[in-house]
């Protein structure tokens, strides 16, 4: 995640104690010194919707052999004696998994924070209060797009209203919740809506996600925008975040899935604000770029373990097997091993980037979605060669 608040506007939350601490970069086996990663565990697959960018292809029907109770309750030991410090209770729709609460209250009970992704229409406001009950401590409801936009995106007529009301049962007791919204061709246009709702809806927090081509996602690679189109998109979530700022109105702005956005956050200060430049350097300096299959993680319904939730072509074990922890610090399996010593695999632009210590390559998915091959440069990296210094460089495009 890049925090487009804390670079732009100097604001901080806490998120941003694992993304930036001082040797976050430098770690190889979670968020920083002592501690696991994150870890996003989609703990259904199913799903009362069917969303066109589905990463895990779900649908609304009954999965078999999903991990029991007792064994997500032994997971979750195993995360907490590796001090996995958050856990992303994701799906499928995690509300639809009937033992729900009964697992965050396990897993809250051992120390790890607790968030929710969910898709929001099933949270009414009897669910809100178990979800703050049990000590979530933070709901992100995906929208993209506002009314029938987000309706046809997301496969349910109605799914807008019916998430906007969990969106505001969740507000009306004080429990703490924010947006998710993946940018494509189809809801570019819904950015600046995007905005207006969380203002005029009081939500503290949104993340833009940038698209990866994953799941029902891989067959939306054409769908997605332009590096032009991308580069407009930054620039309007600057603007807003910096108009937020100036008129004191607290939101937290963040960007995910697309490390190119620090390094044009950064050159975008270069020449407005050198000063807050150099401590944006820093700060993604420190933070290292994508560190998927080091400070991120994720586990499927199965128990299956990934390098982050859309590297799902690269299985690492399962935690029925071995432990999550035996599992993730494995030298002897080739992604992960290159994952966290990837600078000299990675291949064309990517190899010969200036900005690599604060990119990291960015989403190694998204390249094997495109060219065929894991290390290849990342397709959706959209700075220019004279930006990225390669210009005038003769390098492989794949």
């Amino acid at each position: 995640m890049i925090s487009v608040s804390r670079l732009l506007c100097g604001a901080k939350y806490y998120g941003d104690s694992l993304r930036y601490k001082q040797d976050a970069g430098c770690q190889r086996d979670g968020t920083t010194a002592g501690h696991g990663p994150v870890v996003v565990w989609n703990t259904t697959r199913t799903c009362n919707l069917r969303c066109l960018h589905c990463y895990s292809n779900s649908d609304d029907r009954v999965y078999e052999n999903e991990l029991s109770t007792i064994e997500a309750k032994k997971f979750i030991d195993d995360l907490a004696s590796f001090n996995v410090p958050v856990i992303l209770f994701s799906g499928g729709e995690p509300l639809l998994r009937r033992d729900f609460f009964e697992l965050a209250d396990y897993a809250r009970s051992k120390n790890i924070r607790c968030t929710l992704s969910t898709n929001g229409t099933l949270i009414t406001p009897e669910v809100a209060g178990q979800i703050k009950e049990v000590g979530i401590s933070y709901v992100g409801i995906s929208l993209d797009g506002i009314g029938d936009s987000n309706d046809r995106f997301r496969g349910r007529k109605g799914a807008f209203d019916a998430a906007l009301s969990g969106i505001r049962a969740c507000r009306s007791i004080g429990q703490r919740v924010g947006l998710r919204f993946t940018i494509n061709r189809h809801n570019l246009d819904q950015l600046p809506a995007i905005f207006n709702l969380i203002e005029d809806e009081d939500i503290p927090r949104v993340c833009f996600y940038h698209l990866v081509y994953s799941g029902r996602g891989s067959k939306m690679l054409h769908e997605d925008v332009s590096h032009n189109q991308t580069r407009q998109a930054m620039d309007l979530i600057m603007e807003r975040t910096i108009d937020y700022h100036r008129r004191g109105l607290d939101k937290e702005i963040l960007t995910v899935d697309n490390h190119a956005d620090g390094v044009y956050i950064y050159l975008t200060l270069q020449n407005t604000d050198p000063d807050r430049a150099e401590r944006a350097r820093q700060l993604l300096t420190a933070n290292g770029g994508n560190r998927s299959g080091i400070a991120i993680g994720a586990v499927d319904w199965f128990g299956n373990i990934y390098p982050d939730q859309f590297t799902r072509q690269h299985l690492l074990g399962n935690v029925r097997e071995k432990s999550f922890r035996e599992i993730w610090q494995n030298p002897g399996h080739p992604i992960m091993h290159g994952l966290k010593e990837r600078k000299p695999l990675l291949k064309g632009r990517c190899a010969n980037c200036r900005w690599l210590n604060m990119c990291n390559g960015n989403f190694r998915t998204r390249a094997e979605a495109v060219y065929g091959d894991f290390w290849a440069p990342d397709p959706a990296c959209y700075l220019t060669d004279e930006e990225t210094g390669t210009a005038g460089r003769a390098y492989d495009r794949r």
